[in-house]
């Protein structure tokens, strides 16, 4: 299984970001959207994961986020093309007031890699969502603008399964809880 823990947006946020982002695109054809519901701030790729590992992962990154942590405040701040070099993929850049969102990706982190469950990344953590992906053999062209939309909590944190299609990845929830409970 494809496994990855994610902050999702509350509703109000994601569609005001996705409204945003389909108004923006409306023509450019050289950019593929990320569906409505895909849309969240990543806060740890697990990978490829045996199916019998899940209750652990789960364990671990939930015994993290349960211990009392602040639901992050993030904001829109620009957009940003991923790489940046030649980018495949339009990200909307978020601020993280206080740290909150990087001291949630460390917590879970660490939990999952102390169960033998994960190895950090090297590279900081950087609050982003995924607006949309480059068709393939487009060229990059980029998008200007940034949704001005107020700060908002991400409350929840969700352990997703990704399922790889044609026609883009498509998320399965398979465990949520909320921040502080």
């Amino acid at each position: 299984m494809r496994l990855f823990l994610a902050l999702d947006l509350p509703e109000s946020a994601r569609e005001a970001i996705a409204g945003w982002r389909d108004r923006a695109l409306v023509a450019r054809d050289d950019l593929r959207p990320v569906p409505v519901a895909g849309l969240h701030v990543t806060l740890v790729f697990l990978g490829w994961t045996e199916a019998d590992r899940v209750a652990a992962v789960w364990e671990a990154a939930s015994a993290a986020v349960v211990g009392g942590l602040a639901s992050p405040l993030l904001a829109p701040t620009g957009l940003v093309g991923v790489p940046r070099r030649r980018p495949r993929l339009v990200a909307l850049d978020l601020s993280d007031d206080g740290g909150r969102a990087a001291a949630l990706q460390r917590a879970v982190s660490d939990s999952l890699a102390a169960a033998g469950l994960h190895e950090p990344p090297r590279r900081p953590f950087w609050p982003h969502v995924t607006l949309a992906r480059l068709r393939k053999g487009a060229r990059w062209r980029p998008l200007e603008g940034c949704p001005d939309l107020a700060p908002f909590d991400a409350a929840a944190v969700t352990l997703y399964r990704s399922h790889l299609c044609p026609s883009g990845a498509r998320y399965e929830a398979l465990h949520r809880c909320q921040l502080g409970s």
